[in-house]
């Protein structure tokens, strides 16, 4: 059942952005996971007040995804393929009086280079919060969140608004999408002036490489389990201090370290 939307909790206006996703697997479109938490936190939140914005193409079935979450109407800056949203968003988040922003870290197609939000908040001149877990409290201008760590750890951080935050797993799950709501939802399009991503569409886009193995990040959702990765020793044991060496040795060392993890190749 899915849960019954409350008002706004602290008279802050909310916007959530939202991406088309896509299927890990099979490669079809979806809600986007991360934007799906950021609407969720935004309805915790700001309830009904909520807006949720999109901008692309208000066609897009897919977007119907985050209305069965229990939105009455989700917001879209028509914008052709190929187009830089950043400057419609950027325009209209001015211009609306938002006080927060909400986005997951990374889109799921296109791109997917991470870079939207960064560019969002430097444009605006708000902060930025990277790994958004939850907002404990709104008042005086001031937002009281938890900030996700690797191993599971939390930091807690005073952040005084407006300001644009990016959330990932470490956000509360949404809720599921409803077929009702998501068919008797409004989409609501406004019509903005579109700027050509000439580097985009001077490129192609096909499958990436495959990464660097990464270092290992624990996700975790209980306090115990944060303790427990908290306080773990790390694994291995077989690393060397180097004293008294010259930079080349140095340097050396690092990368047989980094060839041996199969971060270089």
């Amino acid at each position: 059942m899915r849960p019954d939307v409350s008002v706004d909790k602290y008279g802050v206006q909310i916007i959530s952005l939202v991406s088309v996703g896509a299927h890990p697997t099979s490669g079809r479109a979806r809600r986007a996971e991360q934007d799906a938490r950021a609407v969720e936190l935004g309805l915790q939140l700001g309830g009904d007040n909520l807006q949720v914005l999109h901008a692309g193409n208000p066609e897009e079935p897919a977007l119907r995804a985050y209305l069965g979450m229990g939105l009455s109407e989700l917001h879209v800056l028509e914008q052709p393929d190929g187009a830089d949203a950043l400057a419609a968003l950027t325009d209209y988040i001015r211009d609306s009086g938002a006080q927060m922003v909400l986005a997951g870290s990374q889109a799921e197609t296109g791109e997917g280079s991470g870079m939207l939000p960064f560019l969002l908040a430097e444009g605006l001149g708000w902060p930025l919060v990277t790994g958004l877990a939850q907002v404990e409290s709104l008042s005086n201008g001031i937002a009281l969140v938890l900030q996700a760590l690797p191993r599971g750890q939390r930091r807690r951080l005073k952040v005084r608004l407006p300001f644009l935050a990016t959330v990932d797993n470490a956000a509360p799950a949404p809720r599921q999408s409803a077929y009702g709501p998501a068919q008797r939802g409004l989409v609501e399009v406004e019509t903005v002036e579109a700027v050509i991503d000439e580097l985009c569409t001077a490129q192609s886009l096909h499958p990436a490489k495959l990464r660097p193995k990464r270092l290992k990040v624990i996700k975790a959702k209980s306090g115990a389990d944060r303790m427990k990765a908290a306080t773990a020793k790390a694994s291995g044991g077989s690393g060397q201090v180097l004293k008294g060496v010259s930079a080349e040795e140095s340097a050396a060392a690092i990368l047989k370290l980094l060839i041996e993890e199969g971060v270089v190749r």
